[in-house]
């Protein structure tokens, strides 16, 4: 019956009434001999507190260390205010975390935090430092970064066309790799295409080709218009070319553009091993799946480019500042191992490191472009290349088709002005010109 109830409620908070003032009457009793007491008679008290009150040893601990009950106020519990440890890292030092964040292209808390101590000179020169802010910025940790980071996150996601179709016969020839990577030196590398298609896959566009190192992280990335053969093997001998250590190994899908007789026999001439993974199998190429969304889908975004114009320029951007900054400047995290837990995966990751210095650490690199890239590393600065692919990439998505994509280029290519303008050009040197060097350590041209 109702009034049953409501006498069964009354009851049961007129006993948890008094048994808070029991327990508070109680904590006021012992506190005052808690603090005189020994070591010894302390830990006998915690026993006894903890069997009678019912708390658990830890919070009986804080509440008997905590301020006395009669210096207390209880007017925050009345008003349903929660007391809250204060504040170690000020809102000063995390405005400029969330800077460096940004500048960084939001990278992982653990990324973020292994780039801190490379980056803290130009942090120093952009903002200004405290003695106590550097301390914190060094030693705040990668969780408490996700907690104080956790305001200005946020996710994009929208929708990714492919365009690789299945190679020739010629994949017979070429051997399947069915073991995992385990590496000890630079040069075995994966690559793929990412294609520039817009919401349409009709007629010619652009493709960008991207190699990565599985040992050291290194990422090469060149645009071509369309994927023929021809086209795409002098993207990859240009790239090949650019690595600070020899290419020993390529393996790709099982795409026409990467399935042909020309990389086939280049490879053989080079004695450079060539695998392929298995057919409708993407996790056989994890590795540079995971680097066509960090190095190209990211900045390059989903729409079409179909144009040699816009192939100029993110040509521009991928053979300079952009390469500079990923591979001198973000460190990068490799796992090490796996262990199942029930029903979750732990996993171990190592420290995190740049791929230039992976690159150093293994001694198997050029020691010519190795002093020359680290003579681009101490004269760049990240926040400007930040600044400048920004700016890069602002004239690239000038050059998207934003209309429904035609079969054929443009009429405006018809015509033979497919070519980068004066002002563009004149822009993306302005721009590089900024850092004052390209990629291989010389002046820039004029």
């Amino acid at each position: 019956m109702p009034w049953i109830r409501t006498l069964t409620s009354d009851i049961q908070s007129g006993v948890k009434t008094i048994e808070i003032k029991f327990k508070m009457e109680y904590f006021r009793s012992i506190y005052n001999r808690y603090q005189e007491a020994s070591s010894l008679l302390k830990e006998k008290m915690l026993d006894e507190f903890c069997r009678i009150c019912g708390y658990k040893r830890k919070y009986a601990i804080y509440k008997l260390n905590d301020a006395s009950p009669q210096e207390k106020t209880y007017s925050l519990c009345k008003a349903g205010i929660k007391r809250r440890r204060a504040k170690v890292y000020s809102q000063q030092m995390i405005n400029i975390l969330e800077k460096t964040w940004q500048v960084a292209g939001y990278v992982c808390s653990t990324r973020l935090k292994a780039l801190l101590p490379l980056w803290m000179p130009w942090i120093e020169k952009y903002f200004q430092l405290t003695t106590e802010i550097k301390k914190q910025m060094l030693q705040i940790s990668s969780r408490q970064i996700d907690r104080r980071l956790r305001p200005y996150k946020f996710k994009i996601k929208r929708r990714i066309y492919g365009g690789t179709k299945p190679g020739s016969l010629l994949k017979h020839h070429i051997p399947i790799k069915t073991d995992h990577w385990d590496v000890k030196i630079p040069g075995f590398t994966e690559v793929d295409t990412v294609s520039h298609s817009g919401n349409n896959a009709d007629g010619t566009f652009a493709y960008s080709v991207n190699q990565t190192d599985i040992l050291t992280g290194w990422v090469e990335t060149r645009a071509v218009l369309g994927k023929g053969e021809r086209g795409v093997l002098a993207a990859l001998q240009e790239m090949m070319e650019a690595f600070p250590f020899p290419i020993l190994g390529i393996d790709s899908d099982n795409g026409s553009e990467f399935i042909n007789y020309h990389l086939y026999e280049y490879c053989k001439q080079k004695n450079i091993q060539f695998t392929r993974g298995r057919p409708y199998k993407k996790d056989d190429n994890a590795h540079i799946e995971q680097k066509n969304w960090t190095h190209v889908r990211k900045l390059m975004g989903w729409d079409r480019y179909d144009t040699s114009c816009a192939v100029d320029a993110m040509n521009n951007l991928y053979k300079q500042e952009l390469r500079i900054f990923m591979n001198l400047f973000l460190p990068s995290t490799k796992i090490l191992k796996k262990e199942q837990i029930g029903s979750k995966k732990k996993r171990k990751y190592d420290t995190p490191k740049t791929p230039f210095d992976r690159v150093i650490d293994s001694k198997n690199g050029d020691q010519n472009k190795i002093e020359r890239l680290q003579t681009v590393r101490k004269k760049s600065d990240p926040f400007v290349l930040s600044k400048i692919i920004d700016k890069k990439l602002a004239i690239i998505i000038k050059k998207a088709n934003c209309h429904y994509s035609s079969k054929q280029p443009t009429g405006k290519d018809k015509k033979g002005k497919g070519k980068l303008s004066a002002k563009d050009q004149e822009a993306l040197n302005i721009a590089s010109k900024m850092l004052g060097v390209n990629i291989h350590g010389s002046k820039l041209d004029s």
